[in-house]
């Protein structure tokens, strides 16, 4: 049987199941260090944006390498891409909290020293042991950043007070203009948190699985289209799009500090958190370098380059790089809440038990909320 097969706290997924889903700132001198010798070229498995040149720009010039991204969506693509490629193939990847388990149970990551890492500086203790990083004492994945989904809308569609409840996705009045992130682990989360499953949203019975397919079926006649990375966004800015089911400030963000009529907030139903980490793929030949670049990215300047993401911003992790954005970027950290003490901080949310942390389903497999997914696009 496939390690991939086994059951974990968190989900179950299978290698036939993963093949299925095919389809600047200064460097702190710790980082500097230039090989005069050929350039190192590094590859990189991750979401849009992390092998850009506003993040690894910096890096590849002080230390003479050269990152060359395969930009994947969702968690089942990621681990599908990996599955496919021989060992080595990737140096570092980024992958989903969710997914780091399923990962780490097929093989494809390396473990990691977690004395090189600023665990003593991270903003919340759950940052400290991350669910699914870890195996035992083993460290084999590291959190980097993170950020919220929960209602975005145009605010001249949907107010403020209607956008503070996943009811605003069934008004009348944006009938048709419904969009969805295409991924269900999002958008299935959120229909879950409506039903009122809280803190149980992906460890459905029977029943609570079946009243979400009905919810979500519930809203079909809403949606107007199933939307990639850029279709989200372009869909969005031109308003073919004035809500939007499965993201967060991770779309709306950027469109919002151009001037977009756009916002993104966390419901009275609550919120899912997504968590990037990096991860050392197996077999990599570049591994002390990988290592570099994963504690760059935790350094201030890192963690500012992240928050500060052309592609999509996120959420810094560590106090040090909270401090220095608030430095640098004194009006990103008001418009995302990361100032402290404030209603909207991100840690504060958390602590508040307002934000869930996203996770793949407990008591289905994902090739059930995958079919459903697939139904409902139908429709």
């Amino acid at each position: 049987m496939s390690k991939l097969r086994e059951k974990t706290n968190v989900g179950k997924v299978s290698r036939r199941q993963v093949l299925k889903y095919s389809g600047a700132a200064t460097l702190s001198m710790p980082f500097i260090g230039r090989a005069w010798a050929s350039t190192t070229e590094i590859n990189m498995l991750a979401w849009y944006g992390h092998g850009e040149k506003d993040i690894v720009g910096a890096f590849e010039q002080a230390n003479n390498v050269k990152f060359k991204p395969k930009y994947y969506a969702g968690g089942d693509n990621m681990l599908a891409l990996i599955a496919q490629s021989p060992p080595g193939t990737y140096d570092v990847i980024l992958s989903d909290a969710e997914f780091v388990q399923q990962l780490n149970a097929a093989g494809y990551i390396e473990p990691l020293d977690s004395n090189d890492y600023p665990f003593d500086d991270m903003l919340h203790e759950d940052f400290t042991k991350f669910p699914g990083h870890w195996s035992g004492n083993t460290l084999y994945s590291m959190m980097v950043r993170f950020g919220h989904l929960g209602v975005s809308y145009n605010r001249k569609h949907i107010s403020d007070e209607e956008a503070k409840s996943y009811k605003c996705f069934w008004k009348p009045s944006v009938k048709g203009k419904v969009g969805h992130f295409d991924w269900h682990l999002p958008s299935l989360g959120m229909i879950s948190l409506y039903n009122g499953n809280g803190a149980k949203l992906w460890d459905l019975n029977d029943g609570a699985w079946k009243a979400v397919q009905k919810t979500t079926m519930s809203l079909r006649p809403q949606v107007g289209g199933f939307f990639d990375y850029g279709g989200t966004f372009n869909s969005l800015k031109n308003g073919e799009m004035v809500a939007m089911c499965g993201i967060g400030d991770w779309i709306t963000g950027v469109l919002e500090k151009d001037g977009a009529p756009v916002a993104s907030v966390v419901p009275k139903e609550g919120g899912i958190q997504w968590t990037e980490s990096y991860c050392i793929g197996k077999g990599s030949s570049k591994a002390d370098i990988v290592k570099k670049f994963i504690k760059y990215m935790l350094s201030p300047e890192g963690q500012v380059k992240s928050a500060q993401m052309a592609a999509y911003p996120g959420f810094c992790i560590t106090k040090a790089g909270r401090a220095k954005l608030n430095a640098v970027d004194a009006k990103e950290a008001a418009r995302t809440g990361q100032t402290g003490g404030t209603a909207n901080d991100p840690i504060t949310l958390i602590k508040e038990g307002r934000i869930h942390y996203r996770n793949i389903p407990v008591q289905q497999d994902l090739g059930d909320w995958n079919d459903f997914w697939s139904e409902y696009k139908n429709a």
